[in-house]
């Protein structure tokens, strides 16, 4: 495992990335390439009271939000790593055990490899029809800094503010 996973039951919120950079792999923490936008997404859009740095990973559960990545086997960019059924089988047993809210793909790339969308079919950004259990799927602009031509910070604050609404929901309790 080259990460690993940051999660519990009950999360409100899990981000799935493809998988670890080189960067993250050498750094033993998530989105840890300069170039990566995440954590400064997490802080803009209002996840986060300030904007953690990669190592503060962790920290992220007191939020209810976790971390995890399709492939928990490689590192590196998506095009050198060989994604396997097992990946998804993996990623959807962890989602059907923790059971978030919401399973947050960091990309477009994460939710088709884990939907089984082929690459020619229209993804948006936003919430996807489909489910894993009672976990809602919503997709995002990736943060990685190869794909700053696609980077758009409003599904992040649309995602934000849903997130808001459950940890709202979890205090009145």
């Amino acid at each position: 495992m080259i990460l690993p996973d940051v999660l519990a039951r009950d999360l409100l919120l899990v981000f799935c990335g493809t998988a670890a950079s080189a960067a993250s792999a050498r750094a033993t923490a998530y989105y840890a390439n300069p170039g990566n936008t995440f954590w400064r997404a997490l802080h803009q859009a209002g996840f986060t009271p300030r904007q953690f740095a990669p190592g503060d990973f962790r920290n992220l559960l007191k939020l209810g939000i976790g971390l995890t990545d399709l492939c928990k086997h490689s590192a590196g960019n998506d095009s050198d790593i060989a994604f396997t059924e097992q990946d998804v089988v993996a990623l959807r047993d962890k989602l059907l055990c923790y059971q978030p809210k919401i399973a947050a793909f960091t990309s477009k790339t994460a939710w088709r490899m884990f939907s089984g969308q082929s690459a020619s079919k229209p993804t948006s950004y936003g919430w996807q029809s489909a489910q894993v259990g009672q976990t809602r799927c919503f997709v995002l602009p990736s943060p990685s800094g190869s794909a700053r031509r696609y980077w758009d910070i409003a599904p992040w604050q649309i995602l934000a503010d849903a997130y808001k609404r459950l940890q709202g929901a979890a205090t009145s309790c």
